[in-house]
């Protein structure tokens, strides 16, 4: 049996304008990283602009990299989120902890206080039912002029993290 291989598709994942610079002048598809740095319509823009055509791509593609969750209602989503926005507070203040559970990190998000969805600041956590989430993505699509998304679901419970994601791909219209 003879196994043929081809060369995987090469993107650039960037957060930084550099990143643009570079995916434009190598003519590379553009994953911006909105889960580090949510200002990056700019950027995307630049790229676009100044895409130089290569063998690997003929004209310039964007996909946008969000952290993003989904359950049946909003306010179940918005607390599942609350994970996600604990260990990366620590993480901004130089602390590595693995993924806490909800209750735990509710209870650190109420020390902090500050309403979580504010947290931590400068970062964007898409969250949401269905529909809600749905709006919300398409709105991010919108703005990047964006060729695809990328979703990111960093939640505690596994059983929890799986259902976000059939969620999202039902509202998006996707298959799982």
């Amino acid at each position: 049996r003879v196994v043929h291989f081809t060369s995987p598709d090469v993107y650039l994942l960037g957060s930084s304008g550099q990143s643009a610079v570079w995916a434009a002048e190598l003519g590379l598809p553009y994953v911006f990283a909105d889960f580090i740095s949510p200002n990056g319509v700019e950027l995307a823009r630049f790229y676009r602009d100044n895409f130089i055509a290569s063998e690997r791509a003929q004209h310039p593609y964007v996909a946008i990299c969000v952290w993003a969750i989904c359950a049946d209602t909003d306010e179940e989503a918005l607390r599942l989120s609350y994970s996600l926005r604990m260990t990366s507070l620590n993480l901004f203040r130089g602390r590595l902890i693995p993924v806490p559970t909800v209750e735990k990190a509710e209870a650190f998000l109420a020390k902090e206080g500050v309403s979580p969805e504010l947290l931590p600041q400068g970062r964007r956590i898409l969250t949401g039912s269905p529909a809600t989430l749905k709006a919300k993505l398409e709105d991010v699509a919108r703005q990047y002029h964006a060729d695809e998304l990328f979703l990111v679901s960093i939640i505690h419970d596994h059983a929890a993290r799986r259902r976000s994601y059939e969620l999202m791909a039902q509202a998006l219209g996707a298959s799982t």
